[in-house]
């Protein structure tokens, strides 16, 4: 038992030691400025505070931070979901930053950032739902909807549940939850993480169901061959070490950072 936990510890500080020395060779960007792609419409990533009017989230704050470590100014441009990965991919901003999935086939498009945090994919149902409690139970009414963002993983798993002709079909989470609130669709699939700031804001009317279906890495997409993943990673990896990353992960209600990510 001593041994095994000793090793465990060699591994953890080994770890650790290597993020250290990362982090003292953060590459020098001289201020140049960085194109940011942001939907400004995913809490709890970026969105626009209800109370101030400005736009927020974890990406501005983890954004923020690395271009402090990098010496490079961040331009945030608001796009839409739909067409931001292609964008990406033709060099038409710098960097997308959405709670992207790092899947197989983006991978074709775009290169990726090193995931950040680990998510899983929940049902939301209103709280008054009585004909289902499962996922099981509600892919087996043929009469059941479910509202899911278009281009997203979230919509290519609601396909795999229940095919195309039970799918509604919206370009923005927050369309969706609408929809679900309205009655118009039965359930909606999304993020856990961004399930959870939806509920808290409307805690009597929508919920998410227990399960997990999917459990997926998220990363910042950048253009093929961009010498800027390589600088994003060590920051993030600097920001890992000293606890800065887990701190806006708090802050923002993401979990701490895995080294499985």
């Amino acid at each position: 038992m001593l041994k095994k936990t000793f090793a465990f510890l060699l591994a953890v500080l080994l770890l650790v030691a290597a993020f250290a020395v990362q982090a003292q060779d953060l590459p020098n960007l001289e201020g140049r400025t960085i194109t940011v792609a942001v939907e400004n419409a995913y809490q709890p990533f970026n969105f626009i505070s209800e109370e101030t009017g400005e736009a927020v989230g974890w990406d501005y704050d983890v954004i923020n931070e690395i271009c402090q470590r990098l010496n490079c100014t961040p331009e945030y441009i608001e796009t839409s979901w739909d067409g931001m990965i292609n964008a990406v991919s033709r060099g038409e901003f710098d960097v997308a930053a959405d709670g992207i999935t790092i899947t197989v086939d983006r991978y074709e498009v775009v290169d990726f950032s090193i995931g950040y945090v680990r998510l899983a994919q929940r049902m939301m149902v209103r709280v008054d739902e009585n004909r289902f409690s499962t996922v099981a139970e509600f892919v087996a009414n043929p009469n059941l909807k479910i509202a899911v963002q278009t281009a997203t993983t979230n919509f290519l798993t609601a396909q795999d549940l229940v095919g195309d002709a039970r799918l509604i079909g919206l370009s923005e989470f927050g369309a969706a939850i609408q929809s679900l609130i309205a009655g118009d669709a039965d359930a909606v699939l999304i993020d856990d993480v961004a399930g959870i700031g939806y509920v808290n804001q409307n805690k009597d009317k929508i919920k998410l169901l227990p399960e997990f279906l999917t459990s997926e890495a998220l990363g910042f997409a950048f253009p093929k061959y961009s010498d800027l993943r390589r600088a994003f990673d060590l920051a993030l990896k600097s920001m890992i070490a000293d606890g800065t990353l887990d701190a806006i992960n708090e802050k923002w209600g993401l979990p701490p950072y895995s080294p499985a990510q």
